[in-house]
C-alpha cells in the first residue's frame, strides 16, 4: 500500500471541534491512517462515528464520547470496515451498541482478518497499534437504512452499495445538514482504490461515481470526509470530478486498444500533472486498473 515508513497514527482528541449543535468532529489533521471521527448527540443518546486504528486510539475516543455524553446512552457505527475506521470497536463492547449495515458486517466477517494482517505488515508502528485487535462483530445489523433516534434528533444511517468498498455507509444528521461520508470522500489526495486482485476487487469506480452524484444532489451543508478537511458539498464534487476524469482518461485509451500497463503509465502522468499538490499518487495505478476491469460494462 505504501513504500515509506508511516508515522504513528494517533487520534488527537485535543483537536475536537463542534461543527454544528451537538455534532463534534475530531479531525485527522491530515495524518495518514487517522480518520475524521464524529460524535453526534441527542437528548438521550450519543452516536460515535469511527474508532481510529486499534485499541489505544479507540480508548481515547470512548473516553471523549463518554465525557461528552454525560450519562447519555452510547452507540457506535463505522463508515466501512477498513482498520483505521473500525478496528477499535472491541473497546466499546459493553459500553456502546455497535451497529452497521449488512454489507459492512459481511466485509468484517469475510475480509477483516486479511486486512488486519495486511495492515500489520505496514511497519512496526502500525503493528504495535494493532496488538490485541480482534475483528469486531456488530451488535445490530440493518439491511439498507436505519433511522437512529438519539432523542429529539434522528440520525440516518444509509448503505450506499458497492463503491469504495462493498459495505460503505453514510451518516446524515438532517437537522444540522451534516453528512459523514467515510472514504467515499477524501480531500487533498487521489482517491484510494483498495483494488487488490484476487483478494479484494469489490471497489467499483463506476458505482462510486453514481453514489457521489447522489450525494451532491442532496446538497449537504457540511461534509465530513473520511480523511481531510471538513467543508461543504464542494468536497464531494471535487472527488466526483476526479473520478470522472480518471474514468474518461482510462477509457479513451482502452477504446483505442492501448495496453493496460501503458494506459496506467499515461494516465498517472496526466493526473499528477493536473493535481501536483495532491498526496496518494500511488493510488492512481489501482484506480486505473479497476476502471480497466470495468471498461465495456
Amino acid at each position: 500500500m505504501t513504500d515509506h515508513q508511516l508515522p504513528d497514527p494517533v487520534v488527537r482528541i485535543s483537536s475536537a471541534q463542534e461543527i454544528a449543535r451537538d455534532v463534534v468532529v475530531v479531525p485527522n489533521q491530515h495524518a495518514e491512517l487517522v480518520p475524521n471521527i464524529g460524535v453526534i448527540g441527542g437528548k438521550h443518546a450519543v452516536l460515535v462515528v469511527d474508532t481510529g486504528l486499534g485499541p489505544e486510539n479507540a480508548e481515547s475516543v470512548l473516553a471523549f464520547a463518554r465525557d461528552h455524553a454525560k450519562g447519555r446512552k452510547l452507540y457506535l457505527t463505522t463508515t466501512h470496515f477498513h482498520p483505521e475506521h473500525a478496528f477499535g470497536a472491541q473497546v466499546f463492547a459493553g459500553e456502546a451498541t455497535f451497529l452497521v449495515n449488512q454489507a459492512q458486517a459481511e466485509d468484517l466477517a469475510d475480509k477483516g482478518a486479511g486486512y488486519l494482517e495486511m495492515f500489520r505488515g505496514l511497519g512496526p508502528t502500525i503493528a504495535r497499534r494493532l496488538e490485541g485487535v480482534r475483528v469486531p462483530t456488530p451488535d445490530v445489523v440493518y439491511e439498507e437504512s436505519h433511522d437512529l433516534d438519539l432523542g429529539g434528533r434522528v440520525v440516518r444511517l444509509r448503505a450506499v452499495g458497492r463503491a469504495h468498498s462493498r459495505g460503505d455507509q453514510v451518516i446524515t444528521v438532517p437537522d444540522a445538514e451534516v453528512l459523514f461520508t467515510g472514504d467515499l470522500v477524501e480531500t487533498g489526495r487521489f482517491a484510494i482504490f483498495p483494488w487488490f486482485p484476487p483478494h479484494d476487487t469489490d471497489v467499483s469506480g463506476l458505482r462510486w461515481i453514481e453514489v457521489l452524484a447522489r450525494l451532491v444532489a442532496a446538497a449537504p451543508r457540511i461534509v465530513v470526509p473520511g480523511h481531510g478537511d471538513v467543508g461543504g458539498t464542494q468536497k464531494v464534487e471535487a472527488v466526483l470530478d476526479y473520478l470522472r476524469e480518471l474514468r474518461d482518461e482510462t477509457w479513451v485509451r482502452r477504446d483505442s486498444a492501448m495496453g493496460r500497463e501503458t494506459t496506467i503509465e499515461e494516465v498517472r502522468a496526466v493526473l499528477i500533472e493536473r493535481h501536483p499538490e495532491w498526496t496518494g499518487q500511488e493510488w492512481i495505478d489501482a484506480g486505473v486498473a479497476c476502471l480497466c476491469a470495468e471498461h465495456g460494462g
